[in-house]
């Protein structure tokens, strides 16, 4: 780490999606950059891999659209729905009644997208450490100036750094400096597999809900499909050790699902994330913020929790490049960024916690679910509030509500 800059812009501590894309946009306006990740990349990572359009146009955004196509990514209309009594909905992006960025979403595995976003990083000027990781920040009664980080051989190096973004992940030691990290309830850990020979896996991607579990399918490339299942953590425990025998065990509460995913064979070993429904309560600090999986990791039923990093990474960028352009500016920022972050994914928010809410409730899930397949434009407005492109006040308009409850 010898040639490694003593003092930079901005330090990102992690090179996922949400902190690749914030180092790009911050380095394509005018910030020296370093961003670390301890994996290599590429990598596998466990993940739905589902994109709304309102992803893709982020994606454009950063130029890695046409390369993830040409790897393979699939495209995806919407989202199938089939609740825990048998109620089923179908939401389509493109009759969401607005306008989304295009038709369709994307689906790709991680291994494609994660690395093609490392590399628009790199092309836009930042520099990107592999193998590398924040282990401590630099800290003081003023704020955060850096952080330490710890390269593959083991040693370790101060680095200064106007701005320090957490985009660590579930796990951020940079979150966890800040301060408190919630979990919420119920906590659910979730089981994801490649399938290759798995029928009828069609162009929308498809979630089935249990009395207490779930699973989700879509396609991704080489004609493969992303399995996740998702239970709560405590039905986890007997999966230690035993990740693929207990993948299948928990497939069986889906009996449908089951015969189908049976019928195609494991190409990429089960991998396990989770728990979900966290939540840092300081986002924002002096000299620091979070972005991503580190700011807040929602349930995976609510849908596009790349769309959120992505998304992120945009209002870092819209915040902090003109703060760090006057260091007068830079509390200024720091208090614009967390309130975007409010207004633009309030709608994500809430319809979380709407539908954490509603699964503790089977029955009335599954008639809140007939509902929107009675009235497929109601299942249209869901996946675009959902997707990030229809604002939440399209859902709780009384309209939308009085033709829920009547």
């Amino acid at each position: 780490m010898t040639d490694l800059p003593r003092e930079v812009d901005v330090l990102v501590a992690g090179s996922g999606p949400a902190g690749s894309a914030t180092a790009a946009l911050l380095a394509r306006g005018g910030l020296s950059v370093l961003a670390t990740d301890r994996a290599a990349f590429p990598r596998e990572k466990p993940c739905a891999e589902y994109m709304s359009p309102e992803a893709v146009r982020v994606l454009a955004r950063l130029g890695v659209v046409e390369a993830i196509e040409n790897a393979g990514a699939a495209a995806l209309e919407g989202m199938k729905l089939t609740a825990a009594h048998g109620a089923t909905a179908h939401g389509v992006f493109s009759q969401a009644g607005h306008r989304p960025y295009r038709a369709t979403g994307l689906s790709v595995s991680r291994r494609i997208l994660d690395n093609e976003l490392v590399r628009a990083a790199r092309a836009a000027g930042a520099r990107v450490l592999e193998r590398t990781s924040v282990e401590e920040l630099l800290i003081d009664q003023s704020g955060v100036h850096g952080a330490i980080i710890r390269d593959p051989t083991g040693q370790r190096r101060p680095i200064k750094a106007r701005l320090t973004v957490g985009a660590d992940g579930l796990r951020s030691i940079v979150a966890r400096r800040l301060g408190k990290r919630t979990h919420g309830s119920p906590r659910r850990i979730a089981f994801v597999a490649h399938l290759a020979g798995v029928p009828s896996v069609g162009s929308s991607a498809e979630l089935h809900f249990g009395l207490t579990s779930y699973v989700g399918l879509n396609r991704v490339e080489n004609q493969q499909t992303n399995v996740a299942v998702v239970v709560p953590s405590e039905h986890a425990v007997a999966a230690r050790g035993r990740s693929e025998e207990f993948f299948w065990e928990a497939l069986q509460e889906f009996p449908t699902v089951y015969q189908r995913v049976r019928a195609g064979r494991i190409v990429r070993p089960v991998l396990v994330t989770g728990p979900f429904a966290a939540w840092s309560h300081r986002v924002v600090a002096p000299g620091s913020l979070l972005v991503g999986d580190a700011a807040d990791f929602f349930d995976p039923v609510t849908g596009d929790g790349i769309y959120s990093a992505l998304r992120g990474a945009e209002l870092v960028a819209e915040t902090m490049i003109p703060a760090l352009s006057d260091s007068d500016l830079a509390t200024h920022g720091l208090r614009q960024y967390q309130r975007r972050r409010r207004e633009v994914f309030a709608g994500k928010w809430i319809m979380e916690r709407i539908t954490r809410y509603l699964m503790y409730f089977p029955r009335l899930f599954d008639r809140s679910v007939s509902r929107l397949g009675q009235h497929g434009d109601m299942a249209h407005t869901a996946i675009g509030v959902a997707g990030g492109y229809v604002p939440i006040r399209a859902m709780l308009h009384p309209a939308f509500i009085a033709r829920m409850v009547f």
